[in-house]
């Protein structure tokens, strides 16, 4: 039996092995740092910013099969991130507990289900004490077992596809089909005639399909959102160009020509946060994988303080220290391999 634990990211137990001809993999990943989390959710582009205060904590469970890609990830702190799924593939998220998240400003309740195509980045805020089921699919793997049973996709709204609506029954089952998944496969590390991976792959599709067919695509924004997810959008790009300054709002808003109630309004919309919270947040996320990258061994904890637009040396250590549980040398001490 071969294990998947050669990657020095990560830290996890893992197995690499066929059952009943299927090759499959299963990953359980412990990270204490937002950044190595964001690395352990296999082939994904992603970035994470750590927004609420404390000792980061995700746990990542993950099955691998030729097609699909089933996961389930928790965290503990409220987490800004920016994710891409690999290109011909559809993810699907299914929060586990009440705690709303936004995707792409887009507040989701329990009635809906979120949907990104892949190669095509989007953000996802998620609140502390977060756990949500993931579902990654090949598209002509779901087009396959479409055709099969004369279910119909209309992939074009899909693809523009943000927030599925639909029956808390049909999300129910969605849901209770890939926990299963997920623990059955696990408890198959010694052999089990009765479970069949093949059965529970077309058991998932299946209840994808259940979703599509009976759900509701919700693609419509309105032409306000758009410009406040614009604003925002611009707001970051403006902040990271100039993360050596210690931004205010006041210079902001002369950027982007808007008031400042305005842009409260755009960053509470679209983000659930002020916009002095995410102008810190970026900072302060910077400044730690500043600290934590392996470039040179001659950067100190004040020169990449400066970089991030901190100049009070002794109040950067202790916002730090309040936001991460761990001082800014700690973090440096702590470079990446």
């Amino acid at each position: 039996m071969q294990t998947t634990s050669d990657n020095p990211r990560r830290n996890f137990a893992g197995q690499a092995a066929p059952l009943l001809g299927i090759p499959y993999q299963i990953h359980i990943a412990h990270a204490f740092d937002v950044d190595e989390h964001a690395r352990n959710l296999t082939d994904w582009t992603q970035s994470y910013d750590q927004i609420t205060s404390g000792q980061f904590h995700g746990v990542l469970s993950e099955l691998l099969l030729p097609q699909m890609q089933v996961f389930l990830e928790e965290t503990n702190q409220a987490v800004r991130r920016s994710c891409c799924v690999r290109p011909d593939a559809f993810w699907f998220g299914l929060p586990a507990n009440a705690n709303k998240a936004r995707i792409n400003g887009r507040l989701c309740d329990a009635g809906t289900i979120m949907v990104r195509p892949g190669n095509l980045e989007f953000e996802l805020v998620t609140p502390a004490d977060y756990a949500i089921y993931g579902l990654v699919i090949q598209r002509n793997a779901v087009m396959h077992v479409a055709d099969q049973i004369g279910c119909r996709v209309d992939y074009t709204q899909l693809i523009k596809a943000e927030v599925l609506h639909v029956t808390e029954l049909s999300k129910m089952v969605f849901q209770r089909t890939l926990a299963d998944m997920l623990a059955m496969s696990d408890a198959c590390r010694e052999p089990n005639p009765v479970f069949s991976l093949a059965l529970s792959q077309q058991a998932v599709t299946m209840a994808l399909l259940s979703i599509l067919d009976s759900g509701k695509i919700d693609n419509s924004i309105s032409n306000c959102f758009i410009r406040r997810q614009r604003i925002v959008s611009q707001a970051r790009e403006y902040m990271l160009a100039h993360r050596e300054q210690a931004i205010i709002v006041p210079q902001l808003c002369e950027h982007l020509h808007v008031s400042p109630r305005s842009l409260q309004y755009c960053f509470e919309d679209i983000l659930g946060i002020s916009p002095i919270q995410y102008l810190r947040i970026i900072r302060f996320n910077g400044a730690r994988r500043h600290l934590r990258e392996n470039l040179s061994d001659k950067h100190t904890v004040q020169d990449v303080a400066a970089d991030w637009g901190f100049w009070h040396l002794s109040q950067f250590s202790y916002d730090y220290r309040k936001l991460f549980g761990e001082s800014p040398s700690e973090s440096l001490r702590k470079r990446l391999t």
